[in-house]
């Protein structure tokens, strides 16, 4: 019981966890195409996960599946032949699913087609037009104040045709049919902690689910935002419905600025409890967001009729920090050491669903520690603390309470009621029953 979530040291897999970030990071990736392609591909190559294609034109829901863009090539040009702006540069210069346009147009049209943050005026905006066709460049404000009036030669070379949605998906069966789910994203180009932390710390979750025994099964997707989930829920929602006991979306999860902490619609689920639980004890200073707050796949997860159990825990919360969407969201705002905290958190939720249970001492009264080597010989102030924490536990095992309740109640991380319940079984001591 309550095996270490990480047999690696905490650097060495923060290390590891933004290599691979790194790896993924030069590629343009949007909610189709190709870049979404080449960055599960790599994902596989750590993981064996299935890649699904949905076609174009796919009614899920309210939403259909979109045409498919890629992008080869993009810039601008000014009268003296300079590229002022270049998609190799920087994959976030060009609005997301830009049309193909090759023409030159005067300051004026030009402006109309730029995006700029007065605000952050050394970063480059990312923005897209997904479900209606336009063309547009992003650029620093402070290059954007240095354009003169003239010609510009605008070239994008895109495309946008029926092609497919693409996903990947890993399903790992346990012991039992009930599932503990997890989801993230793949959407997005080059940024850092808004994307890329988010499947990166998933991909090595997965790693140590696969190398621990489980009692749960579990469900696993690394999707496009919004469109992904939606596609996901229309074929999965049943089984989903029905096997679910906890989820969790992991998205922004690589800085070292502060925990974050996204509830379910209704707060109350047993998610909720495990998420609290642990940032409770390892990162008690965290923003408890509302879900009014809400802004990424749990939107879907928690809708009406839907009602999936999905939390999310994050460093900082997307939308909540100044380098959001952003280029300024780049490989310097997180680090391995932010990274593998986050690993440790959720990989410590995973833990105590997997060995969450509710025990009942045996005995009428307190039992006799002393004969049982329980109890010390001599009294420390150590061993007067361990001998109170047996006997608070002892005091709550009741047989209607889980380990979360009682962890709770006694003010003792879950991680340090394993030894007590297991000198207590080897006592003879304890009846579990499953939650």
């Amino acid at each position: 019981m309550g095996k270490q979530p990480c047999n690696l040291k905490r650097t060495k897999i923060g290390d590891e966890i933004y290599g691979l970030i790194k790896k993924l990071y030069p590629i343009c990736r949007s909610i189709t195409g190709n870049g979404i392609r080449e960055s599960l591909k790599i994902i596989k190559q750590h993981i064996p996960i299935k890649i699904n294609e949905v076609p174009t034109g796919t009614k899920v829901f309210d939403w259909t599946v979109p045409k498919e863009w890629n992008i080869k090539d993009a810039y601008v040009l000014n009268e003296d032949g300079n590229k002022i702006i270049d998609f190799n540069n920087n994959n976030l210069h060009v609005i997301g699913y830009s049309a193909p346009i090759n023409k030159t147009v005067n300051l004026e049209e030009l402006q109309r087609h730029l995006y700029s943050l007065p605000e952050l005026p050394e970063a480059i905006p990312y923005i897209t037009s997904f479900f209606k066709e336009t063309w547009g460049f992003c650029i620093t404000h402070k290059e954007r104040k240095k354009l003169k009036k003239g010609k510009y030669k605008i070239f994008i070379n895109s495309t946008l045709k029926n092609g497919h949605l693409t996903y990947g998906e890993i399903f790992v069966p346990g012991k039992t049919k009930k599932e503990i789910f997890l989801s993230t994203y793949v959407c997005h180009p080059s940024m850092a902690n808004n994307e890329l932390s988010g499947p990166a710390v998933t991909t090595f979750l997965v790693k140590w689910i696969l190398n621990q025994p489980r009692k749960y099964t579990y469900r696993i997707i690394f999707i496009p935002e919004t469109i992904g989930s939606i596609t996901y829920l229309s074929k999965n929602l049943d089984v989903m419905r029905k096997n679910m006991i906890a989820g969790f979306n992991v998205t922004c999860v690589g800085d070292t600025r502060v925990y974050s902490y996204l509830p379910t619609k209704e707060g109350n689920t047993y998610a909720d409890r495990i998420a609290l639980n642990v940032l409770n004890f390892k990162a008690p200073d965290f923003i408890n967001w509302s879900y009014l707050d809400r802004g990424s796949d749990e939107r879907q997860y928690n809708s009406p009729g839907v009602d999936l159990p999905v939390v999310s825990i994050m460093r900082s919360k997307y939308d909540s920090y100044p380098e959001y969407h952003t280029s300024l969201d780049n490989l310097k705002l997180i680090t391995p050491k932010g990274l593998s905290g986050s690993y440790e958190i959720l990989s410590k939720c995973l833990d105590i669903i997997e060995n969450n249970a509710k025990f009942k001492i045996k005995t009428l009264c307190e039992p006799q520690l002393g004969k049982r080597g329980l109890y010390p010989s001599t009294n420390t102030k150590s061993t007067i603390n361990e001998v109170s924490d047996i006997l608070n536990f002892i005091a709550y095992a009741d047989g209607t309470k889980d380990l979360v309740e009682i962890s709770n109640i006694i003010n003792i991380p879950v991680w340090n009621l394993y030894p007590i319940i297991k000198k207590l079984k080897q006592a003879k001591l304890l009846k579990e029953s499953d939650i």
